[in-house]
């Protein structure tokens, strides 16, 4: 699996265990992690100040709140980014529909493939 030393990674996920399991896999791959973070205000927040990312995790529904706005500001800031979510592909916004998407529970080497490296078709996407 890629090694991910010196690369920036926001977890934005209100489920404490998905995103606790996540950040853990990721930092024993080496990334620093921006997060977890549970609320949309909050990452909107972080977003404004943090320095540059090297890719992001996104849930969709936050507590009752799309992420579709903190989406907008990472595709805006040239961020890749991925949604872990248990909605179907059809119900993403259409800004973001070729986002890639992952089901709940999601592998840490799937957000390693779609952040950094080609996509691997294991969980369910069309």
């Amino acid at each position: 699996m890629t090694d991910l030393h010196g690369r920036r990674i926001l977890i934005v996920e209100d489920e404490y265990l998905v995103a606790d399991d996540l950040a853990r896999d990721l930092r024993g791959l080496g990334a620093e992690i921006v997060g977890p973070i549970g609320t949309l205000a909050a990452a909107v927040k972080l977003l404004a100040t943090a320095p540059p990312l090297d890719g992001a995790v996104l849930d969709i529904n936050l507590h009752g709140e799309m992420s579709y706005p903190v989406a907008a500001l990472l595709a805006a800031a040239g961020t890749k980014f991925l949604f872990v979510t248990g909605y179907d592909a059809w119900t993403i916004d259409d800004r973001f529909r070729n986002v890639p998407r992952h089901e709940k529970p999601v592998h840490s080497a799937d957000v390693v493939a779609a952040l950094f490296g080609e996509e691997r078709q294991t969980s369910g996407e069309a």
